[in-house]
């Protein structure tokens, strides 16, 4: 199971192998594939040259350039504001069915929105496939109002609420909605506050605008200046849009010191109307859980007595149920629970913690129930964090699942000949990752419609050709046939296990830990710098190299060896500052040793608990893939069998007298960054 991947070096390696690939999948002569036309395009988009963009699009069609749709949607959109629908409509027909198309229709939809074309909006839009863009969303009900419908405010209030930063569509769709009596004060405040609970001032600022009260905007400007300013000087508890103003004051407060927030409501803002005080105690007590203090359950609940109808966030209620973790209470995690929306309770996540919870209630059949359907569930199972903890704490086996019967000669055809994966496989051999991502998810719409087998066999070009990051997440899709191979992969096996043993680290360990950093992609990048399979940062690979005596330099970052060597020496400094707790040590690799330090401090946790009261949401979610990646690993490579619990540990807590420093550890790439 050994794929290792051949180090494609130069840009002209690079082209030579996409060219290859669409002479193959496309039938173009490999001479005349000259897919550097496609990377050329996009630096010229980027630099706005529209003469060299003309030049290229002239040359792409004149090849009859297998990628010349790209090159033509970065000419187009480098002008959209000057375009007619006439243009469009010719490079649909160029392009039917394509993810270019599709991808240009969105782009064409928004200017339309701007222009306030609708009928041409309402044209376009009805073939418009992805539907992904809120603010495409919000302008599809002002198109279907100027046409005479009426949307529901309903519908309406939820495609603004959902609206994330401020943008023209979902504003003017609002500002429709005041206009037409169907959008109350009572609306705008609630997006408000909203707004001001997530870190968006603007989309606050915005929907005060539309109160249309002047000194409303200018003092709402004011307190997200200086809240503490503004509670002195001007803040009032009454009436109503003074007392709101004021409750977004003291939630600013509380984001930065909630214990002052909490003071401040207590003795000076105690006369606020009751649903603004309970709405400030859950932005308190969520600021508090995320802080990891003790006082946070009781303002949870000192919210719930002044106004046990107020609708909380789900967010707000997820930290509601971890500090009741976190405090060993039971009985208010299941709270919390049950008033999430449907969705989110059915998030294997709050499953699990719904069972452990009514467990410690005493209501041992029920829990035990509500742990084997998620530890047998075909969506969860032994392949799921939560599922493999269930199954764990049933004490039933988590065998991997069976390989499914090999692709026929059929099927492997069907996905080489698909034009939109061949594309897709192109582009990212060019380097143009981004753009071969978005256009290999847009085919699998089409590719997962026709089930299992289709999804494997498109996986599996992607494998055989060591594009691991589609291979893994292509193969992820699947439901019932599930090849683990694919989900699993083993690139640079031999190298990977030599440096693992070298720094005497587990081997299953690092290749869950690359997995999730990588995707096995060698020349990864993050935008602050990481690099390469084990994404660590110059700074941090050369205190790497000093304290273990290696020769550093930057380039060398970029041969794969030796980006393992110090990787994998990295890791085993981070595991011993931790003594060892795989669960510490990858939220280390992700967030930086000084936080997880900080996190353990407290009470000692049942360590799934303290994992599920990581702050951060992407540490939270990679310390569970990391583990989870770990443990099918050693069944991949028939290691020894060790259970995920074993590689979460028993439990977490303060650091003993003797516990290493790890002040002096750098982490390995920015803190809390993404890079898979």
């Amino acid at each position: 199971m050994d794929r290792r991947v051949k180090e494609c070096r130069g840009r002209s390696a690079i082209a030579a192998l996409g060219a290859a690939l669409l002479a193959t999948a496309l039938g173009a002569p490999a001479a005349a594939a000259d897919n550097d036309l496609a990377v050329q395009a996009r630096e010229a988009w980027v630099k706005r040259d529209r003469k060299r963009l003309t030049g290229l699009v002239d040359a792409a069609r004149g090849q009859n350039h297998p990628l010349a749709g790209w090159v033509e949607y970065f000419d187009l959109n480098g002008r959209m504001a000057e375009l007619r629908q006439p243009d469009m409509d010719a490079f649909y027909a160029r392009y039917a069915g394509s993810y270019v198309e599709d991808r240009l229709r969105n782009d064409w939809l928004l200017e339309l929105g701007r222009r306030r074309d609708w009928a041409n909006f309402r044209r376009d839009h009805a073939s418009y496939v992805m539907r992904d863009d809120r603010e495409v969303a919000c302008y599809a009900l002002l198109a279907e109002q100027a046409a005479g419908g009426k949307p529901s405010a309903d519908t309406a209030r939820t495609a603004w609420m959902a609206q994330r930063d401020g943008d023209d569509g979902c504003q003017q769709l609002a500002s429709a909605m005041v206009d037409a009596g169907l959008f109350k004060p009572d609306t705008l405040w609630a997006k408000a506050r909203q707004a001001t609970e997530q870190g968006r001032p603007r989309a606050a600022r915005q929907a005060v605008a539309l109160l249309a009260a002047k000194p409303l905007d200018q003092k709402l400007a004011e307190l997200q200046d200086n809240a503490g300013r503004y509670l002195t000087r001007q803040a009032r508890s009454a009436p109503r849009f003074d007392a709101e103003l004021t409750a977004l004051a003291l939630a600013r407060v509380a984001a930065n010191d909630p214990d002052q927030a909490g003071d401040l409501l207590r003795d000076k803002w105690s006369r606020l109307p009751t649903d603004l005080q309970a709405w400030l105690w859950v932005q308190i007590g969520r600021q508090q859980a995320l802080r990891l203090q003790d006082g946070a359950l009781a303002a949870f609940e000192r919210a719930d007595k002044l106004a046990p109808e107020l609708a909380w966030s789900d967010d707000a209620l997820a930290w509601n149920a971890r500090a009741a973790l976190r405090a060993k209470a039971p009985a208010a995690a299941l709270r919390a629970i049950e008033r999430m929306s449907s969705g989110e309770q059915r998030e294997p996540a709050w499953a699990y913690w719904k069972a452990r919870a009514t467990r410690l209630q005493g209501d041992q059949p029920a829990a035990r129930a509500q742990l084997a359907a998620l530890a047998t569930s075909p969506l969860t199972g032994p392949l799921n964090y939560f599922g493999r903890l269930a199954a764990e704490e049933l004490g039933l086996p988590t065998p991997l699942p069976p390989a499914p019967a090999p692709l026929t000669a059929e099927e492997r055809r069907a996905a080489r000949n698909h034009p939109g994966l061949m594309r897709a496989l192109s582009l990212i051999a060019l380097g143009l990752r981004s753009e071969g991502v978005r256009e290999w998810n847009f085919s699998l719409r089409e590719i997962s419609l026709r089930g299992d087998r289709a999804l494997l066999a498109a996986a599996q070009e992607a494998c055989d050709r060591e594009v691991w990051d589609r291979c893994i997440n292509t193969s992820e899709r699947t439901r019932t046939e599930i090849d683990i191979a694919q989900r699993y992969p083993l690139p640079h096996l031999a190298e990977l296990q030599r440096e693992a043993q070298a720094a005497g680290v587990d081997a299953a360990y690092v290749y869950g830990l690359i997995r999730q950093e990588s995707r096995f992609v060698l020349d990864a990048r993050s935008h602050v710098g990481a690099s390469g399979l084990m994404q660590v940062m110059p700074a941090t690979a050369k205190w790497t190299a000093k304290k273990v005596g290696l020769d550093y330099s930057a380039e060398r970052m970029h041969d794969r060896d030796f980006n393992l060597r110090i990787g994998t020496q990295y890791l085993k400094l981070v595991l011993d500052r931790f003594d060892g707790a795989q669960a510490l040590a990858a939220a280390a690799y992700n967030a930086g040793p000084n936080r997880p330090a900080r996190w353990r401090d407290g009470p000692v946790l049942d360590a799934a608990i303290w994992a599920e009261n990581i702050p951060f949401n992407e540490t939270r979610d990679y310390v569970r893939k990391v583990l989870l990646g770990g443990a099918i690993y050693a069944q991949v490579l028939g290691l020894p069998a060790t259970s995920l619990r074993e590689r979460l540990g028993a439990s977490v807590g303060p650091a003993g007298a003797r516990a290493a420093d790890v002040s002096d550890v750098p982490p390995p790439a920015a803190a809390g960054e993404s890079k898979s």
